[in-house]
């Protein structure tokens, strides 16, 4: 779940973190390098840190730990390494960090599991005002207070927030959910209107908790009309607001304890940090979550998405296979699923699971969108053509926020041996969305190499260009367009550049050897042929490059000057 928060000072905030978390505690000037017994353990579990492997990180760093139990780096470091595992060692090494802003977190979650409400306060009271915590305190704070049965004090706390902090979401979602719990309906409701007031299209954590409190409020018509917000959104979050999943997501608390209030926040944070590229921070934010909160739906998904985008994708599965079955998030959960099987090359399976929610979401697009998009991947372009027509089926009226599923079914189709269905369909998608750089790209090159309407497809290459000056294979296509039209002074030129956006190009290089060629530069066309022989051409193009190597270009004898 995101929350508007300012970007760059979220992210240098998490930075500033991440560093006290690492460099830490102990006495002042025991820092050094760890002892030679425990260096190998410790370099291999900086390495493996960097690559988040997060098992053998803490392997190896609690191994170094044993080895050097006295150095400041490795204590801090084992400690982080142990958390982002979930290891329960984290705690124990946790207190020995006095101050380390992490471990104090985790440690102030453990007091408020164990219901020692002051020592909590204390220890969140006592944490550095300068790192990310000064955006999670109040919220922090506020769920204390609540615990200790003080839920005016929890709401003094969160009201200049809620009134006139940029985070205003954020800390109104949390002043009405601990309203909704005090038992005061109105003003939990009223709370939840500004949580999601500025917020045209509310993220589905937020929707979702918002809902439920209004629901409880007694207004379940405008429960019901803020998930139909996200049920028209076309995100995948769609699928979790659909009847059967929306009656589960509205039908129990969100948040039933302080302890599921602060993992949510700090769930909040990290799904605003990640999406700003601070990964590290976002996962640890998202395990002292876990640790309040284990199960919890929103946090698994988001160390799932981590580790995915770090290329651990059999961890990032036996991440996702911990939520439970009847979690309202379970068809989300299953299009991650896919997208991980398929990357594994276990295709078949994530086949199947998109086929079987497509079945059990008869009237949604996604699954079906999701499936069309995985068959295309694979080149299974017939199969994927019939996926999208199904998803197209399902959209309802068509509006301009359907463009690329017209735009997928047209290549789909296009690659299947389907030309006039494909061009109707990429006429469609620029019908819907005129400005689409890819789809006029597509198409106009499309036609150039069918050889028609090659005055249409310049113009539209053209506008396209402007969109996106430094793309080599838009470039590629006015080129070949200019090619196909005989201006082989412009279209050298426009070719030229593509190489230089995409050396690595075989086709590219293939185009602007024959433009070369038709030019009269035959020596040069043959070094262009000779280099997209050697970057892995199709194995169509394989025979008609070697042809042109021993031949020229059909049609174009070589000039007198470079035979």
């Amino acid at each position: 779940m995101q929350f508007p928060a300012p970007p760059l000072r979220l992210a240098l905030l998490a930075a500033a973190l991440l560093s006290a978390c690492a460099a830490s505690g102990g006495p002042r000037g025991a820092s050094g390098p760890p002892g030679r017994g425990a260096f190998g353990a410790y370099l291999t579990g900086r390495f493996a840190a960097s690559e988040t492997d997060t098992k053998i990180a803490a392997d190896t760093m609690l191994e170094a730990l044993r080895a050097d139990p006295d150095q400041p780096e490795v204590l801090n470091r084992a400690f982080l390494a142990a958390l982002l595992d979930g290891r329960s060692d984290a705690t124990r090494l946790a207190r020995r960090l006095p101050d380390n802003p992490a471990a104090n977190l985790l440690l102030a979650g453990s007091e408020v599991q164990a219901g020692r409400w002051d020592r909590a306060e204390q220890r969140l009271r006592a944490l550095n005002r300068s790192g990310p915590v000064q955006v999670l305190q109040p919220v922090l704070l506020a769920w204390v207070q609540f615990g200790r049965g003080q839920p005016d004090q929890a709401q003094a706390t969160l009201r200049p927030l809620v009134e006139a902090n940029r985070l205003r979401a954020l800390n109104a979602l949390h002043a009405a959910l601990i309203a909704d719990l005090a038992g005061k309906p109105r003003e939990a409701e009223r709370l939840a209107r500004m949580a999601v007031a500025d917020q045209p299209q509310p993220p589905w954590r937020l929707a979702v908790l918002a809902a439920g409190v209004l629901n409880r409020a007694g207004r379940g018509a405008e429960a019901g009309r803020l998930m139909d917000k996200i049920l028209a959104s076309g995100d995948d979050a769609a699928l979790a607001a659909a009847e059967g999943n929306r009656r589960l997501a509205l039908g129990a608390r969100g948040v039933a304890s302080p302890a599921d209030g602060i993992a949510e926040a700090y769930t909040a944070l990290a799904s605003a940090l990640r999406g700003q590229g601070s990964n590290d921070f976002a996962l640890v934010l998202a395990q002292l979550a876990l640790r309040l909160r284990p199960g919890f739906a929103a946090a698994l998904v988001l160390v799932a998405d981590t580790m995915a985008d770090q290329g651990h994708e059999e961890q990032a599965l036996a991440t996702l296979n911990q939520i439970a079955a009847d979690d309202p998030l379970t068809p989300v959960i299953v299009l991650r699923r896919a997208a991980l099987l398929d990357k594994l090359n276990r295709t078949e399976e994530a086949v199947g699971l998109l086929r079987g929610l497509a079945d059990a979401n008869l009237t949604l697009p996604q699954p079906p969108a999701r499936l069309g998009d995985l068959l295309r991947r694979r080149e299974r372009f017939a199969e994927a053509a019939q996926a999208y027509d199904q998803a197209l089926a399902r959209s309802g009226p068509v509006d301009p926020s359907d463009w690329p599923l017209f735009y997928a079914r047209g290549i789909a189709r296009e690659r299947s041996g389907q030309a006039a269905a494909a061009e109707a369909d990429l006429l469609r998608a620029l019908e819907l969305s005129p400005e689409q750089p890819y789809v006029l790209n597509y198409l106009g090159y499309s036609w150039a190499e069918q050889g028609k309407n090659l005055d249409r497809a310049k113009s539209m290459l053209l506008q396209a260009t402007e969109l996106r000056p430094q793309d080599g294979n838009i470039a590629d296509s006015l080129g070949w367009v200019l090619f196909r039209l005989g201006n082989l002074p412009e279209a050298v030129t426009w070719l030229e550049k593509s190489v230089e956006l995409e050396p690595r190009s075989s086709v590219i290089n293939d185009h602007l050897g024959d433009a070369y060629w038709a030019a009269g530069r035959q020596r040069e066309a043959q070094f262009q042929w000779r280099r997209a022989l050697a970057l892995d051409p199709e194995p169509a193009e394989i025979a008609k490059l070697e042809t042109k190597l021993r031949e020229g270009l059909p049609g174009y004898p070589a000039s007198t000057a470079q035979r």
